[in-house]
């Protein structure tokens, strides 16, 4: 970006923030503009793809403390006019150089006592430095003068879906994504969710003239297990029990994720639905071990003959004069 660039075109305005806003408000002013004009959200629109650039131009140097500062000093000494080059007093289409600079040496060209600043062969100044030397700063360096350049533009961020095994998932991964032809390589945590966001910085489209990178926004969905859910570091299991088990209680062997199993005791009269915990069963993560929560699941028989028959007929006979409704019906109707 150049200098004329500078002059020309007011960043706040583009961010529609106060010129003395901080960097949480430039910011947060930037993120809402940046989203609602991506070129993802506006395919084919040229003018909002134009508007996304020029918020993006805006934010690199506002948020840069020295850019900034830099920016302020220039549109306050030129009080944000477009600076033309002209001879002695400027050009009639904006103001000339003496008179826009005069005040940084002493004075504004032509006043009563006003210094004038000479340049000599090769651009010297007689005040002791060339006019790249001085004004050099104001533009991303000494060196480059007027038309230098100021630090790279960031590059756009990027997004990426990307889709685990539930059992990657559960142990955390090293994922091979392609974007725009390159090989990007992330790691996914432990205990990723279906559906969570995995931000990987500096991995989203280079930065323009030497600029930081963009990053690049990973989706992540998870296959379901056929047995296991996930419940942050927990998982969740349903077991069948059978009727005999859950009335008379029982020690059964629960399935765990690494392919073993664990034994846990049924208490006598458990109902189906009840959720009992197997401490330390769970995924490991950065926030610690988590449990198995085991859903019991009373299993009915589809089909019974026999003794087994007789045997629920007589269970049914024995205690025929308890209703499990009763007390339900009975609510219902206060």
């Amino acid at each position: 970006m150049s200098g004329q660039d500078w002059l020309e075109k007011d960043f706040y305005a583009v961010l529609g923030v106060s010129k003395d806003a901080d960097a949480a408000t430039i910011k947060k002013a930037y993120r809402k503009l940046a989203r609602t004009m991506h070129p993802d959200h506006n395919p084919g629109d040229a003018k909002a793809e134009a508007k996304f650039k020029e918020v993006g131009e805006a934010y690199a140097v506002l948020s840069d403390p020295d850019q900034r500062q830099q920016y302020d000093q220039l549109r306050a000494m030129t009080g944000g006019a477009r600076f033309q080059a002209g001879g002695a007093g400027g050009s009639s289409g904006g103001a000339g150089f003496e008179d826009l600079f005069g005040g940084v040496f002493g004075g504004g060209a032509g006043s009563p006592g006003g210094s004038r600043v000479r340049f000599g062969n090769g651009g010297g100044a007689s005040t002791g430095g060339g006019f790249e030397d001085i004004l050099g700063g104001l533009f991303g360096g000494g060196g480059g003068g007027f038309g230098g350049q100021t630090r790279g533009r960031r590059g756009t961020d990027l997004s990426a879906v990307t889709t685990l095994p539930f059992r990657q998932a559960v142990e955390g991964s090293t994922v091979s994504l392609g974007v725009e032809g390159r090989t990007v390589k992330a790691r996914i945590p432990a205990g990723v969710r279906d559906g969570q966001k995995i931000r990987l910085r500096g991995k989203g489209r280079p930065g323009e003239g030497g600029g930081p990178a963009g990053d690049l926004e990973v989706t992540v969905k998870v296959s379901p297990h056929p047995v296991f859910a996930l419940d942050g570091n927990n998982l969740r299991v349903t077991l069948p029990v059978t009727f005999d088990e859950a009335a008379l209680g029982a020690q059964v062997q629960v399935p765990t994720l690494d392919g073993g199993t664990v034994t846990m005791k049924i208490a006598a009269g458990t109902p189906s639905g009840r959720t009992l915990r197997v401490k330390g069963k769970g995924i490991t993560t950065s926030a610690g071990v988590g449990d198995l929560l085991v859903t019991v699941q009373v299993v009915v028989p589809q089909r019974l003959d026999g003794a087994a028959k007789e045997a629920v007929e007589a269970f049914r006979a024995a205690t025929g004069g308890q209703d499990p409704r009763a007390e339900l019906i009975a609510q219902a109707g206060t």
